[in-house]
């Protein structure tokens, strides 16, 4: 960023490279002592491409796995990965990358059927997290040791990006929303146990009058779920942790 002069303008000549960083914690699989650092950084910037992206077990979606947060009731997660999702409408484009590395289940939600989380005892279908939790909180003390969700050990990372000119401002409100598309993907979505995050950023390389933030805020939200969906589709099986389409 510094090479390139990007970064907030802070006058004189002077541009600071601050980068909002968010992280996951994945050390639980593999080498937990393999992480990036500030070469692996510069070393992805400088081989940013306009090609399409890798999905699935690369860069922060290696570690990524879902559905962990009831292991003591069921056969355990399945993998996560990074997935990708886009509109384009006419000069328009909205995109969404996404790292799946959720407590919860990921839902088709365009079909309202889970594709990776929390197996069965047996290994066979789905558990249903909501519903094990519905199921077994009803009787006396079934709430007692139900959850394992510790403290944000699992997040799900998001940056939704346009290139329509949007200030600070109307880009927060476009986070807003595209933030609830992630909720009708991952379910539960914001646990305790969730360090969720998610960042919109706009190229400002079109400017349309006709367009408002609550048009791109909708859109926005779609491709994230979209984005989040591909995540666990585009993964691929790990000891111990299967993947959906392995199964």
């Amino acid at each position: 960023m510094e090479d390139q002069k990007r970064g907030f303008d802070w006058g004189g000549g002077v541009r600071v490279p601050i980068v909002p960083g968010a992280v996951i914690d994945d050390l639980a699989l593999g080498d937990p002592t393999i992480r990036p650092d500030p070469q692996a950084a510069y070393k992805a910037c400088e081989a940013a491409t306009a090609k399409p992206v890798a999905e699935g077990n690369v860069g922060a979606g290696a570690g990524a796995t879902v559905g962990r947060m009831l292991r003591r009731y069921t056969a355990g997660g399945m993998k996560g990965g990074l997935g990708t999702a886009s509109l384009r409408l006419g000069d328009i484009v909205i995109g969404a990358l996404a790292v799946v590395n959720a407590a919860g289940d990921v839902l088709d939600w365009r079909k309202g059927q889970i594709v990776a989380g929390a197996r069965k005892p047996d290994g066979k279908g789905f558990a249903d997290i909501v519903e094990v939790l519905k199921r077994t909180i009803a009787t006396p003390s079934g709430g007692a040791g139900l959850i394992d969700d510790p403290f944000l050990r699992s997040t799900t990372l998001i940056v939704v990006a346009t290139n329509l000119t949007l200030t600070k401002t109307e880009l927060t409100k476009v986070a807003m929303m595209a933030n609830c598309g992630a909720g009708r993907a991952i379910r539960p979505y914001h646990t305790t146990g969730d360090g969720d995050q998610l960042f919109a950023v706009s190229t400002r390389k079109l400017k349309r009058d006709d367009v408002n933030v609550t048009m791109v805020g909708t859109l926005a939200a779609e491709v994230a779920a979209d984005a989040i969906v591909r995540g666990v589709m585009m993964a691929t099986s790990v000891e111990g942790w299967p993947a959906a389409k392995d199964l």
